[in-house]
C-alpha cells in the first residue's frame, strides 16, 4: 500500500507541476482496509464490481463458490500488501491470487491459504497473516485502466490520476511511458464535475458507449473519497468488459486517521492482525514508532532529531532497531510504554535516549526512564543524553535513582558508548553468556 500511495503521490505532483503546479511524502498514519471491505463500501456508492464474498474457513469458501453459481471464479488472499499474486505462503504454497472452477477447488485453495503468512515484495520476510480469502467472479476485460484519487500538497487539493495502461505496475508505467498517465487537479469546493469526468474517460480511452458509465464511476469514486475522508482511492485495474460495463476489479482505500471520530463505521473495519503490534501499542500513547532491523533501541523527541540519532549510531558502526518519537507532550506513563515497546523486540541489545527539551521537559522524560528501568527490570544497557528545559532537574533525578543509567551530554560520545554496549551484549548472547546491566 505504501508503495502504491507514494507512486500515486509522485504522479500527482508531476501533474500539478505540468499544469503549473515525487510529492514530498511525510511519514503519516492512515487506515488501510482489505479489498473485500473496499468493494463493499464502493457498492454502497453505486460503483460496479464483480460479485463476491469473503470466507474465513475452507468450508465458507466452498459455500460461497457454490452460491455464486459460476465455473469461472477467483480466490484472493486478503492481506494488506501489494504483490499478492506473486507472493509465497509460509507453508511454501505460491500465489495469493488463483482462478478455479468448482466449489471443491475453492475449499482446497482456501485450505492452503488461510492461517498462513503471505510473503510478498511489500511485506518483508516476516509476511502478513492471511485470515480471510475473497471469492469473486472472474471477469474478462475488453480494456484495463488505472484510476486513483489522492490529496496532493502541490495542487492544494485532490488530484485524479488515470492511465490507459491498467492492471500492471503503475510505477513502471510512470517510468517507461509517462505520456500514458493523465492527471487532473480537482477544486475541492466544486468537486469532480461531469464535464471533467467525461473528459478524463475520453482521454484514457474508454469506448464511446462506455464513456458516460466511466464518468459516473469516477464521480461516485470521488464522492466516496470526500465523504469518507479518504487519503487514497486506487482501482487497478478499472475495466471495460465486452458488454461495455465499467467494473472495479480491485480496490485499495486508505482513510485519514484524524477523521476516525466521524468515520466510526469505517474505522471499525481496521484489522490489527495486519499491523505491527508495537506500532499499534505506540499509537495508544500517541507515540510514533517504526520498527527497523537493528539492535539499538532509540527513544527521541522530534523526527529531525530521531533521524540524526539514527545516523550517528550508524556512523559509529551500530544499527538502530526502531524510530520512536515521543513528541512534545509525552507523560511519564507514555515514556514507560515506549520502553516496553522498545524492549519487546528480542533483537535489542542496548537503548539510547536522546532528548532535546523544548516543549518536552527533560525531567518528565527522566521520571519515565526511571519508572521504566525499575518496573520493567531492564537488563540491557541504557545510555541517556538530555539537553534543554529542566535538564538539571532531570540529571538530579537520574543521579539519585540508584540505577545504572549511563548519562552523557555529548551526543557523539553517547552514541559511541551505546554502540559499544550493544556489541558487548550481542557478543555475550552469541556465546550464550548471561549478562545484565541493572
Amino acid at each position: 500500500m505504501f508503495k502504491s500511495f507514494r507512486a500515486a503521490s509522485a504522479l500527482a505532483t508531476r501533474a500539478s507541476m505540468a499544469a503549473r503546479a515525487p510529492t514530498q511524502q511525510q511519514q503519516k498514519r492512515f487506515l488501510n482496509i482489505h479489498e473485500y471491505m473496499s468493494v463493499d463500501l464502493m457498492r454502497k456508492y453505486g460503483i460496479n464490481a464483480p460479485r463476491g464474498q469473503v470466507a474465513k474457513t475452507p468450508e465458507e469458501a466452498y459455500e460461497i463458490a457454490k452460491r455464486l453459481g459460476s465455473d469461472d471464479l477467483v480466490i484472493k488472499a486478503q492481506v494488506l500488501a501489494g504483490g499478492r499474486g506473486k507472493g509465497t505462503f509460509s507453508n511454501g504454497y505460491k500465489g495469493g491470487v488463483k482462478t478455479f472452477s468448482t466449489p471443491e477447488e475453492a475449499k482446497a485453495l482456501a485450505d492452503k491459504m488461510l492461517g498462513q503468512k503471505l510473503i510478498t515484495k511489500q511485506t518483508g520476510a516476516a509476511g502478513k497473516p492471511c485470515n480471510a480469502v475473497y471469492i469473486c467472479e472472474r471477469k474478462y476485460a475488453r480494456n484495463e485502466y488505472y484510476f486513483a484519487i489522492l490529496m496532493d500538497r502541490k495542487a492544494a487539493g485532490p488530484v485524479v490520476v488515470a492511465s490507459s495502461e491498467g492492471g500492471v505496475d503503475i510505477e513502471t508505467v510512470a517510468k517507461e511511458n509517462p505520456d500514458a498517465i493523465v492527471t487532473m487537479p480537482v477544486d475541492i469546493k466544486t468537486g469532480l464535475t461531469k464535464e471533467q469526468a467525461t473528459e478524463l474517460a475520453t482521454r484514457v480511452g474508454f469506448s464511446p458507449v462506455a464513456i458516460d458509465k466511466a464518468a459516473d464511476t469516477f464521480m461516485n469514486l470521488y464522492k466516496l473519497f470526500i465523504e469518507k475522508d479518504a487519503t487514497q482511492v486506487e482501482v487497478n485495474p478499472l475495466t471495460e468488459d465486452s458488454a461495455h460495463q465499467v467494473l472495479c476489479m480491485d480496490a485499495k482505500l486508505n482513510f485519514d486517521d484524524n477523521a476516525d471520530f466521524r468515520q466510526k463505521d469505517v474505522f471499525e473495519l481496521r484489522d490489527f492482525s495486519q499491523e505491527d503490534s508495537r506500532e499499534t501499542a505506540a499509537a495508544k500513547y500517541h507515540l510514533n514508532y517504526i520498527g527497523l532491523d537493528g539492535q539499538i533501541g532509540c527513544l527521541v523527541n522530534g523526527a529531525g532529531l530521531a533521524m540524526a540519532t539514527m545516523d550517528i549510531i550508524q556512523l559509529h558502526g551500530g544499527k538502530p532497531a526502531n524510530f520512536l518519537d515521543v513528541g512534545g507532550a509525552a507523560t511519564p506513563e507514555a515514556v514507560k510504554a515506549a520502553f516496553e515497546i522498545i524492549t519487546s523486540d528480542p533483537q535489542v541489545t542496548s537503548a539510547f535516549v536522546n532528548i532535546f527539551g523544548g516543549i518536552m521537559r527533560c525531567d518528565i522524560i527522566a521520571q519515565g526512564i526511571i519508572a521504566a528501568a525499575k518496573d520493567l527490570d531492564l537488563k540491557i544497557p541504557l545510555v541517556v543524553r538530555l539537553q534543554g528545559t529542566k535538564v538539571e532537574e532531570a540529571k538530579k533525578l537520574i543521579a539519585e535513582s540508584g540505577l545504572k543509567i549511563y548519562a552523557n551530554d555529548d551526543l557523539d560520545v553517547a552514541a559511541q558508548k551505546v554502540v559499544k554496549f550493544s556489541d558487548i551484549v550481542k557478543t555475550a548472547r552469541d556465546a550464550d553468556i548471561p549478562i545484565t546491566f541493572n
